[in-house]
């Protein structure tokens, strides 16, 4: 099949709008019909029209404390010098009412007792006819009066309605209970039940088809997979997404890049479902076949939206072969509030085409899926809460698209820090960690650094100012601390950014982290951070704290092929490197063992390519795209290779002094004395603990 190229590059905007109206022409923009479900199951549900009380509730005077039930009128003058005695009664004496006593006003009366009477009740209890107030039984005092009968004494006066639940305290029969597009909570299942309700209608759920293609995918449960495959996991992030927005997600097998394999399944879908996300196969390669396939089964909407990531999305509609609505879906009646009734109007089923890298996959789902499946409950799209910071560091931007740039968040001082962190559309941990999303508009070139910017947050905007910044060098240990806080002190984070040893040192001038870690070599001292604190950080008091002691050398592949052993080989033409960042300490460390051998960067094969942390360097070399790079031996075992070491470094946290004795960076200190975390740090190879929370104030 001919390979297909974008269709278009649209607005996002425009693309909703297409999308829309397609939705409108067959009669989908708008709820979906209504269906009646037990309370037991509706939780989470939106109602598909108003809810009146059937019942009052209360539906009868009832006590609201245990004591007894009393005439407001027959208290008045009572006193501590002067108390009011009332005779006990039962429910059986006439007159009296009581729990289960006829309460009509028609009741032939009795004459009542000489004495005021008070009727013995328990919460809840039915108030008999003649009372309008109940006094709590630890307010009275029990007496004998004459004759030996029971009563009580009471020596303050009672207000009318005293500790009474009055009918229709809390709703009135045929009073509105809940509106129409309500998302039913907890409390709202109660007030349902006790307005007489068993059961509610609610809109249908919406009903997703996800079908995962692409020959190189293999199921997670299959295990590691070999070279040239990848695990599918873009349909668990949709399924997720789907059921959390309120929709029922189906999970299609892997169909393999076969334009007939892939028609076919779509087909099946679009019979039993309210929409189909197509994921992969949305691009413009030769195995690319979800544009034909929209194509040859519906309409084609657009192929290719102006926004990064998610770039090649497709939206289109596709038909129904056999003209049904979806499984279970009765036609609605002129009642409904959802779809009309004319089964023509439902034969068509949109699509969406999901591109395969995974940030695309998962925001593509809260870019479209999620306010159509808003739209189809009655609800608007959802609304993040959003934030204003200060960018840390420079956001460059395709000027064609609307860029939605993953960040990290923090609250330092008095100052919102915002810090993006990787940018691929491949790095689905680049979600995990992101506090939130920025925007960055069309025809923009990007944001500078020191700009202030609004921030989509993924997190509550409690959770950030709980959080601890950490930016500058990675480390794994770094990692664990995280680890280790998350788990000894709830709601603490540590939020880390990796830019590098310089890039640390220059938030913390700029007061934009607590914290940097750094392991800068001096060329001219041999001695680490101490000059690099004084040159970035002048006239600051900075505690330097070393977290511990590491090995830094090459990591090669299983064997070491090469044969790498000294600092010499990054110079031989048959072997190709991946660098680090400028401003890495482990680059700066590079650097300077080349220069101490006379070797000019330029003879080094790779030197240019650069990664941001030592486990992007290991997986580089891991993936055979580099013969080497330098970087510590944890990151070698993580990727299973090998290791020659070449230096003992230490890697150290800046601390601002006031930071370091504040309140609030107790707990990260603590764990450097922590056994069981010092243990974690030394089980990582090439790591030596006997150096940390070794102190030193650089002023």
């Amino acid at each position: 099949m001919e390979r297909k190229f974008y269709l278009e590059d649209i607005p996002l905007e425009d693309a909703w709008a297409a999308l829309r109206g397609a939705l409108a022409e067959a009669g989908l923009w708008q709820p979906l019909p209504a269906e009646t479900v037990p309370l037991s199951q509706a939780h989470g549900r939106v109602t598909a029209a108003g809810v009146w009380a059937r019942l009052s509730s209360p539906h009868y005077h009832a006590a609201a404390m245990d004591g007894y039930a009393v005439r407001a009128i027959d208290t008045v003058g009572a006193t501590d010098s002067a108390p009011v005695q009332f005779v006990l009664v039962d429910a059986g004496e006439q007159g009296a009412g009581g729990a289960g006593a006829p309460e009509d006003a028609s009741f032939p009366p009795a004459p009542l007792p000489p004495r005021p009477p008070a009727l013995p009740v328990n919460t809840g209890h039915t108030l008999p006819v003649w009372a309008n107030a109940v006094v709590m039984i630890e307010n009275v005092q029990p007496v004998t009066l004459a004759g030996g009968r029971p009563g009580i004494e009471l020596r303050a006066p009672l207000p009318p309605w005293n500790h009474v639940r009055a009918m229709g305290e809390d709703m009135v029969a045929t009073e509105l209970v809940l509106p129409a597009n309500h998302r039913l909570r907890p409390v709202d299942l109660g007030a349902l039940a006790g307005a007489g309700h068993a059961a509610v209608a609610v809109y249908r759920r919406p009903r997703v088809a996800i079908i995962p293609t692409g020959s190189e995918l293999v199921a997670v449960e299959a295990g590691e997979p070999a070279p040239g495959h990848i695990i599918e996991y873009n349909s668990l992030v949709l399924a997720a997404q789907v059921e959390e927005w309120g929709g029922q997600a189906t999970r299609w097998p892997i169909v393999p890049d076969d334009f007939a394999a892939i028609r076919a399944a779509v087909a099946e879908a679009a019979a039993g479902h309210d929409l189909i996300l197509l994921n992969a196969g949305s691009s413009a390669g030769s195995e690319d076949f979800a544009a034909h396939v929209v194509t040859a089964l519906g309409r084609l909407l657009v192929h290719g939206v102006a926004v990064r990531p998610g770039h090649p999305v497709i939206l289109g509609m596709v038909s129904r072969e056999d003209g049904r609505p979806p499984a279970d879906h009765r036609p609605p009646t002129s009642a409904d509030k959802g779809h009309p009734a004319d089964e023509e109007d439902q034969r068509a089923v949109p699509i969406i085409g999901v591109p395969g890298y995974p940030v695309s996959a998962a925001l593509t789902g809260e870019i479209f899926v999620e306010p159509l499946l808003a739209r189809w409950q009655g609800q608007p799209p959802y609304a993040p809460p959003t934030l204003r910071g200060t960018l840390t560091r420079k956001i460059a931007s395709h000027t064609g698209d609307e860029d939605y740039v993953r960040v990290v968040v923090g609250q330092v001082g008095e100052q919102t820090t915002v810090t993006p962190i990787s940018r691929g559309a491949g790095v689905i941990t680049s979600l995990v960690r992101a506090d939130g999303i920025v925007r960055i508009p069309r025809f923009s070139e990007g944001q500078d650094a020191g700009t202030t910017v609004t921030v989509h947050l993924y997190r509550d905007p409690r959770d950030i100012a709980r959080g601890l910044v950490a930016i500058g060098s990675h480390d794994l240990a770094l990692d664990l601390m995280a680890q280790f806080l998350a788990e000894r002190h709830e709601g603490l984070r540590l939020v880390s950014a990796n830019v590098g040893s310089l890039g640390g040192l220059t938030a913390l001038r700029r007061g934009e982290a607590h914290l940097a870690g750094t392991h800068l070599l001096d060329p001219a001292t041999g001695e680490y951070n101490t000059a690099y604190v004084r040159r970035y950080l002048p006239g600051r008091a900075i505690v330097l704290v070393t977290l511990a002691g590491r090995q830094q050398g090459w990591l090669v592949p299983p064997g070491n092929p090469k044969g790498l052993s000294a600092w010499s080989d990054a110079a031989r033409p048959d072997v190709t490197l991946v660098n680090r960042q400028r401003g890495a300490g482990t680059r700066v460390l590079l650097d300077y063992e080349l220069g101490q051998r006379g070797i000019d960067p330029a003879a080094v094969r790779g030197y240019e390519r650069e990664e941001y942390t030592h486990l992007a360097v290991a997986a580089a070399v891991a993936s055979g795209a580099a013969d080497a790079g330098l970087g510590i031996q944890a990151a070698a075992r993580a990727l299973r290779l090998d290791f020659v070491p070449l230096a003992h470094e230490p890697y150290e946290l800046a601390i601002p002094q006031g930071v370091y004795e504040s309140e609030r960076l107790r707990p990260l200190l603590g764990l450097l004395a922590d056994e069981e975390f010092r243990a974690a740090v030394a089980a990582m190879p090439g790591y030596d603990v006997t150096v940390m929370g070794q102190t030193r104030l650089i002023d």
